[in-house]
């Protein structure tokens, strides 16, 4: 969905604190209902693997983003493809909060909950505050359920709820209701409760429904029977809230108009952020894009997406396993296509001894890891960031490669763009850093115009470069650009640019097998050289009050981090907050930039890494602050340990 903002930009605070009838696709004024304005709602839908919540909550986004406003998103469900029904481990939820100014987190806390179960109220209960709303699907409140979960009596009827405000809502049997002229069976009738919760919140915050009528048109075009039944559920969530006594207040967040620069917008994961970053990087460098990968969560969504833009140019390869997706890729790169690899951390393990392949023959060739709980399959659907250490240097020998990593879900396309000028330029292998979080989360992301893309064509080697002493003009694959230190990119084919590849170490200049101690060290230096000489924008420092203390991030923490340091600058704390994209070679000014304050923090989603390099490169007493719980920071977390730095 897009939608057109033309107001400036003003960034607001991310502070504390969401009715027409719907009838036959068209609206009616909501009577005597009260209409409340709100600035922000956070909703948190949840319950059973088999009820649809990631679904419902994508398409309540969808349509917050063409409403208009700024939002972000946490999808949240089991590594299993189908957990035990109705147990705590089968529990999916999907947070997604919106606002009328710009927002950077899913929110510390849901406003409102949709419970549709007990497995999904027990395992959700706790995040939601003191007074929050709790829209509850009665009908799967049997006896047997509640035991499952470990409640002895039931939660709607003992008193555990009275500090909410509860809505005991039969979703079950008001959809099979709904849904009787379609001669549907129960079982089928009840797969669309979660389009009569969608239509029920629709009402509730006023949200477009023509694109979600739309959508399920589409997605069950092959079956419209049934299409139609979640449409008339849809429809009957909607009339429910208009006409129930129960829900006597509806809401409304406006748009966000002006949060955003002026531009087209469009809702936009990270995953599909950075699948397009790779295509359009591709065509700014006039390459084919080849993608050589194997399927691995949460990772899996760049394959899929690039694979439907063949009329790109766009070349995937599903391969048999880990390393031949990163062997294909990097015979692709040697082809003169512009080459990736996707995976995720135990894949990247499994890449690692091509990856320093790709060091030796220095070709050009991204390697996107998108970070999941680990070690070994870990936490598959959990959000971390413990590979930095990985792709620093997880490799035998001295393999140094270039890190870049994205910082939110849009920013993923940008990354995407950077990390391909990197590798193109300086003809090296280069470590793409996301993680759960980023790929699967959401927000706006302003559609940018062609003129506004780098420029990333290269020039393949075409004929001899070097004179032997002779006259004799001879290729040298392996003689570099006095700027950059590349090698020639030589396609195989070209005539008289026959060259030797492998990973026996080379001969400076010529590629030939050499085993004298004396070049190699000199090819080591001068790889490292190449990376610590790649051209990156200094470290820019957040600091208006001139702070003592500086909060130092990378990747995904950069949300929660700037959450909470415009909780600490508005309750008259000064700290200063930096964010790193180039984890190597780090910018610049990077060491003067933190000598410059006398405390420095670094949250990560690992137990230090950073910090440990930070530490090591300029002797500086970063802090860690850590966490590897496989969810991201929360802004309230975060602004109480950054109050106590600050005030120690």
């Amino acid at each position: 969905m897009t939608s057109q903002v033309s107001s400036p930009a003003e960034h607001a605070d991310e502070a504390d604190g969401a009715g027409e009838s719907l009838v036959g696709g068209q609206r009616r004024p909501p009577g005597e209902k009260e209409v409340r304005q709100l600035d922000r709602v956070i909703i948190r839908f949840a319950g059973d693997s088999g009820d649809g919540m990631q679904l419902t909550g994508d398409r309540f986004t969808s349509e917050t983003a063409s409403y208009g406003n700024d939002l972000s998103t946490l999808p949240n469900f089991p590594a299993e493809i189908r957990a035990p029904a109705g147990t705590l481990p089968g529990v999916s939820s999907f947070q997604v909060h919106f606002a009328d100014h710009d927002i950077l987190t899913p929110g510390d806390a849901p406003h409102v909950l949709v419970a549709m179960n007990p497995a999904a109220l027990k395992a959700n209960i706790a995040d939601v505050p003191r007074g929050g709303e709790i829209i509850v699907n009665t009908d799967e409140f049997a006896k047997r359920a509640m035991t499952k979960v470990g409640y002895e009596t039931s939660p709607l009827e003992d008193g555990s709820l009275d500090g909410y405000s509860v809505h005991p809502v039969p979703l079950t049997t008001l959809t099979i209701e709904a849904l009787k002229e379609f001669g549907l069976s129960r079982k089928e009738a009840e797969r669309s409760k979660n389009m009569f919760a969608l239509g029920l919140l629709s009402w509730m915050y006023h949200r477009p429904t023509e694109g979600t009528e739309k959508f399920l048109r589409a997605k069950f075009a092959k079956k419209p029977e049934i299409a139609e039944a979640n449409v008339a559920a849809f429809r009957a969530g909607w009339n429910f809230g208009e006409t129930t006594e129960d829900f006597a207040v509806s809401y409304e967040v406006a748009p966000a108009g002006t949060a955003f620069p002026p531009g087209t917008y469009r809702n936009i994961s990270g995953n599909l952020a950075l699948s397009y970053g790779l295509i359009a990087a591709s065509r700014q460098a006039d390459l084919p894009l080849y993608l050589g990968s194997y399927p691995i969560t949460p990772a899996s969504d760049i394959l899929h997406e690039l694979s439907r833009h063949k009329n790109f140019g766009v070349r995937t390869f599903q391969a048999e396993d880990e390393i031949a997706g990163i062997g294909a890729a990097l015979g692709a790169a040697f082809g003169g296509s512009l080459a990736v690899t996707t995976t995720s951390g135990p894949g990247v393990a499994l890449k690692s001894e091509t990856i320093g392949l790709a060091v030796s023959l220095e070709l050009p060739l991204l390697v996107v890891d998108i970070q999941r709980g680990g070690p070994s399959t870990g936490l598959p659907t959990k959000t971390e960031q413990a590979d930095l250490l990985q792709a620093m240097y997880g490799r035998n020998g001295e393999a140094p490669v270039p890190v870049v990593a994205p910082r939110t879900p849009a920013d993923c396309f940008d990354a995407a763009l950077d990390a391909a000028r990197i590798a193109l330029t300086y003809r090296t292998p280069v470590l793409l850093l996301s993680d759960g979080y980023l790929a699967n989360g959401s927000e706006p992301w302003r559609i940018p115009d062609v003129d506004e893309l780098p420029d990333l064509r290269t020039r393949f080697a075409t004929g001899p470069n070097h004179t032997l002493e002779d006259g004799t003009e001879v290729f040298w694959p392996y003689k570099r650009d006095p700027r950059t230190l590349a090698r020639p990119w030589a396609v195989p084919g070209t005539p008289g640019l026959e060259h030797r590849v492998g990973g026996i170490e080379k001969q400076d200049g010529t590629g030939n097998i050499s085993y004298d101690p004396a070049n190699h060290d000199l090819m080591v230096r001068t790889r490292q050289a190449k990376i610590d000489g790649i051209e990156v924008p200094d470290l820019e420092v957040d600091d208006p009050d001139g702070a003592r203390t500086l909060v130092l991030g990378w990747g995904s923490t950069y949300g929660p981090i700037t959450a909470a340091v415009r909780r600490i600058r508005r309750e008259g704390g000064a700290i200063a907050q930096a964010h790193l994209r180039h984890l190597n070679p780090f910018p610049r000014n990077l060491g003067e930039a933190l000598g410059r304050y006398d405390r420095v923090v670094v949250p990560e989603m690992n137990l230090g890494q950073l910090a440990t390099l930070i530490r090591a490169r300029f002797l500086v007493d970063a802090q860690p602050y850590n966490q590897v719980n496989g969810m991201p920071f929360k802004a309230e977390q975060l602004a109480a340990a950054l109050k106590e730095a600050i005030d120690d």
